[in-house]
């Protein structure tokens, strides 16, 4: 797509690069242009069914541009806002998506990783807030994001006390789904995603919006509620019911 951006899809599955590693793949205003383009692409591609993320050279992504956070005063939120767009058209994108980590990822770079659906890190990712070292608050939906993956007590240590965490340290807290040695990090991510070829691409879809609200608050009786809902819609795709026959056939032999 761009010297910043590098976007590949192969049998399903779309590969975007941040490519600015001389500036360690930081969130700039360029690239958040870039990466709301490729979403609207890769959304408007039925065939498309998961998104892999990564970072070229040796980061994920070191953060925002400093240059946007410096001009952002009490009155002008714009560039820091800017910031978010990048990492949150990813959260809010019906794309499955997987964070391949393959170095360090901190701040905005840490929320870029927590807005995909999965984490996958290799042996040389790091997670680090940061905010607070850089006489930050934490933004974006930071705190919401890291407390829901690993829990109170060790979003506090990363936040308020500056723990970071390596790859092995974050698949123990349950930050990452796996850590895996440097040269079986995309490998694996792709691996991952190929698990969704062959799936019908609006039910992939639709599953993850169900999964996505799942944990807003409601009780069992209205997540039932829409759940059977959209089970009973996905009977009318036309490969469902072969499936379940085929299925039927291979329990009775």
């Amino acid at each position: 797509m761009s010297d910043l951006l590098d976007m590949t899809v192969e049998q399903g599955t779309a590969t975007l690069t941040l490519n600015d590693p001389a500036r360690r793949n930081v969130i700039s205003g360029a690239l958040v242009d870039r990466i709301v383009d490729a979403f609207d692409q890769l959304e408007a591609r039925s065939a498309v069914t998961a998104v892999v993320i990564t970072g070229a050279g040796p980061a994920f992504c070191a953060g925002a541009d400093l240059a946007d956070l410096v001009a952002a005063t009490d009155d002008d939120a714009s560039g820091v806002r800017r910031v978010y767009d990048g990492f949150l058209r990813v959260a809010r994108s019906p794309l499955p998506t997987i964070a391949a980590v393959n170095g360090p990822a901190v701040g905005a770079g840490l929320n870029l990783a927590l807005a995909c659906d999965v984490r996958i890190a290799s042996a040389s990712a790091w997670f680090d807030t940061r905010f607070l070292k850089i006489g930050l608050h934490p933004g974006g939906g930071h705190t919401w994001m890291l407390e829901r993956l690993v829990g109170p007590q060790t979003a506090a240590a990363m936040v308020l006390f500056g723990e970071r965490l390596d790859g092995a340290a974050a698949a123990a807290a349950g930050l990452a789904l796996r850590c895996v040695p440097d040269d079986e990090l995309l490998p694996a991510a792709h691996a991952l995603a190929a698990r969704t070829h062959g799936v019908e691409p609006e039910l992939v879809r639709r599953t993850k919006q169900t999964l996505r609200t799942a944990g807003d608050g409601r009780g069992h009786e209205e997540v039932l509620h829409e759940e059977t809902r959209e089970q009973m819609w996905s009977f009318g795709l036309p490969t469902t019911r072969e499936r379940l026959r085929e299925f039927q056939q291979q329990i009775s032999k």
